[in-house]
């Protein structure tokens, strides 16, 4: 299994809406490094969703439900999409100002790489956010 972090402002998709929803294409993503991220994506990872601009943490856990397909909203290019689901909201937001002043997150894509959409998160990250979260 591997991990993920997605983000999605809240004003545009929120953990709210997502949990009502159920589920979620994750299109529209229009960076090349998010796009392979995407593509590397399997049934079953998990992925740490993060509201991002308004709040600027990390509210849920997400699971992919579907692996790469062609993204339904693009016009051109080979673009692509996943599907993922809520799994569980964060018994408490990890907010960006706590992820920066933990050094074992020095390495975090979502630190070193901010504006990247969809990013890789180790298995120690992942379990570091989550221990963040029951404090």
């Amino acid at each position: 299994m591997k991990y993920w972090l997605i983000k999605s402002e809240p004003g545009t998709f929120s953990w709210e809406k997502f949990e009502k929803d159920g589920k979620a294409a994750w299109d529209g993503v229009r960076n090349y490094a998010a796009r392979l991220n995407l593509r590397e994506m399997k049934k079953g990872d998990k992925c740490l969703f993060y509201h991002s601009n308004d709040g600027k943490c990390i509210v849920g856990i997400a699971e992919v439900t579907r692996e790469q397909y062609p993204d339904p909203t693009a016009k051109e290019g080979e673009w692509v999409a996943v599907d993922v689901k809520p799994v569980q909201k964060l018994k408490r937001a990890v907010t960006l100002a706590e992820m920066k002043a933990d050094k074992r997150l020095a390495d975090f894509e979502l630190i070193r790489i901010s504006r990247l959409s969809v990013a890789k998160v180790t298995k120690a990250e992942y379990d570091i956010i989550l221990s963040l979260s029951e404090k």
